[in-house]
This record gives C-alpha cells, structure tokens and sequence, in this order.
C-alpha cells in the first residue's frame, strides 16, 4: 500500500505508524455486503485494510439505494460485491479486494477458508447461515464479530456492543440462541455483536415481491434507514481497528 501515502495521514496521526502497518497486514472477510455489510466494508478501507474479501450473492436493487453504500439509480441491476470493489478502489486503488457472489452456506463453507482471516465480519440476515457461520468462525483463530438485526430501528443512540450471549432485546439474537440451545451445538468462544434494543413496526405497505428482485431469499421485508445501518457497520469495523491497535 505504502504507508507514506497522503491517505492515511490523518490515520497514522491518531494510530502511529507501527498500527497502521499492521493493520494494513491483516486479512478481513466480511459476509454480506448490504445495509450493514457495506458501510462497514468501506469504513476499513479508508482505516488502511488493504486485504479484505467480500461476500454477498445479491444483484443490487432498487429498494437498496436507500441505506446500502454501492447502491444507487446507476448501479440496479449489478452485482453488489462488484459494484462496492469498484467503490472501494476509488478509495485505495492498491487495495486487495475479493468480491466473491456466493452464498455463504453449510454446503459452501469450506470453500471460504475462514482460517485464513485474522477477522470474520458477520453481516447475514439468514438465520441458519448466521448461526453456521458463527459456529465455524469461532473455531478458528480469527476474531468475529457479528451484527444482530438493524431493520425496524430508529433511534441511533440505542446502537451498542455488547457479547453475544448478553444481547438483550434484539429478536435475531434471541431466535440464534434458541437455535443453538435446540440442537445442542454452542459457538466455542465469545464474541461481540453490534445490536439495538430498539423495535418499532412497519407503518407502511410491504412491496410487492417483483419489485425486489434478488438470488437470496430474505425471511422477510421489513423497514430499514441509512444511519441505523451505517452506524452498525461503522462500529463493527470499528471494532476491527480498535483490537488491531490494542495488540500493537
């Protein structure tokens, strides 16, 4: 990358140039690219990741303009982790960006090599996904982090971080936990979820399904805003760079 770039200036200011290094040294995975997924992706490269993956099967959509990063009028119809590598070497064009347009699956798992990150971002909305991802990242030696759910949120001063199994509030969370209490099978370790304890309803009409075409089937369609997912996605890169710097 070469650290003595102009970009990060103001990074190394506040870090110190041994951080940046390595932080510049480590390998981030970051699993679905959408509301959440695509701040947060976007957050790390303008911190000084420079090898990060991406992973989301989705093409974008017109309802993704309002809250996902790489989603605007100029970009419906293309895939999502092409059009956010794009972005995101407009930014750092020395960075090394992996889009990959796959689902993330107990079937495709293995193929994703999760061993070789030093962080697993979860940002996935299906629920036995999640959950698959969780027990497998937890297996290895990366740190996870994982955001619960960011729809049906408002108040962005609920927003907060906190270890999984403390999680108090959040449906998505709570649904994971009874999962792994029912068959029995428990993530190895700790790690930390951004999450709101706030839920509202929906006030307005669901569209249509035509109107949100996608390859992923979501378990439902509810509302969602711009600063509620941008913020959990800030946070969980923040995250990310807040650990590298305490290990430096």
């Amino acid at each position: 990358m070469g650290m003595n770039s102009a970009i990060f200036r103001r990074n190394e200011l506040l870090l110190g140039g041994e951080t940046m290094e390595r932080i510049a040294q480590q390998r981030v995975i970051i699993f679905g690219v959408g509301g959440v997924g695509s701040w947060c992706a976007e957050s790390l490269v303008r911190s000084g990741i420079c090898h990060l993956t991406i992973v989301d099967s989705d093409l974008v959509c017109i309802t993704n303009v309002n809250r996902q990063l790489m989603a605007t009028t100029q970009t419906v119809g293309q895939v999502k982790v092409e059009a956010l590598k794009e972005r995101l070497l407009t930014i750092n064009p020395d960075a090394e960006i992996t889009a990959l347009q796959q689902i993330f699956s107990e079937e495709t798992a293995a193929s994703f090599q999760l061993e070789t990150y030093d962080y697993i971002i979860d940002a996935i909305d299906s629920l036995k996904d999640k959950a698959t991802l969780i027990l497998l990242a937890c297996q290895t030696q990366a740190r996870l982090f994982s955001s619960m759910g960011a729809a049906l949120k408002l108040d962005p001063t609920r927003i907060q971080v906190t270890e999984f199994w403390k999680v108090k509030g959040d449906p998505l969370a709570r649904a994971l936990r009874n999962k792994f209490k029912k068959e029995k099978v428990f993530p190895k370790r700790k790690f930390l979820c951004v999450y709101s304890d706030e839920l509202l309803e929906n006030r307005g009409c669901p569209p249509d399904d035509d109107e949100v075409p996608s390859t992923f089937n979501k378990p439902q369609t509810n509302g969602t805003l711009a600063h509620i997912t941008a913020i959990f996605g800030f946070m969980l890169a923040g995250l990310v760079v807040q650990d590298i710097s305490k290990k430096t």
